[in-house]
């Protein structure tokens, strides 16, 4: 997390020109822990669904931050191309990047988030 943190850690205007440049062209965009600090410089959190590791925590980094109305405590958010995730929400995040991009059906997804979220082995698995 702390490469996002600092702003001088990354190359920040290729990395927002990217992020932006695939949201327009209509390409999902997903950030954890840390990286979420890196989505809300862009501006992409300001009108979107999103969540991080804690509201404070996107404060704390990003003083041009105007997304609070729209942040979710659920450990993992996809709204409009972009997805974030708490950094406990590995699981969580993944089954949001497989349901954007239309991975599973609903009936596999279930199976693969009880398997990964719960330790749950489907039945006639040995």
């Amino acid at each position: 997390g702390e490469m996002w943190e600092r702003e001088d850690a990354y190359p920040r205007a290729q990395v927002e020109t990217l992020i932006n440049e695939l949201l327009a062209a209509g390409k999902p965009v997903a950030a954890i822990c840390g990286a979420t600090v890196a989505m809300a410089r862009a501006g992409v959190l300001d009108d979107r669904r999103h969540t991080s590791n804690m509201l404070s925590y996107i404060h704390q980094n990003v003083p041009s931050y105007r997304g609070e109305e729209y942040y979710d405590t659920s450990l993992a958010v996809r709204d409009r191309g972009v997805i974030t995730a708490s950094g406990l929400g590995a699981v969580d995040f993944s089954r949001e990047i497989f349901a954007e991009l239309g991975i599973f059906s609903a009936s596999d997804e279930a199976l693969w988030y009880d398997m990964f979220k719960h330790g749950k082995l489907p039945a006639g698995v040995a």
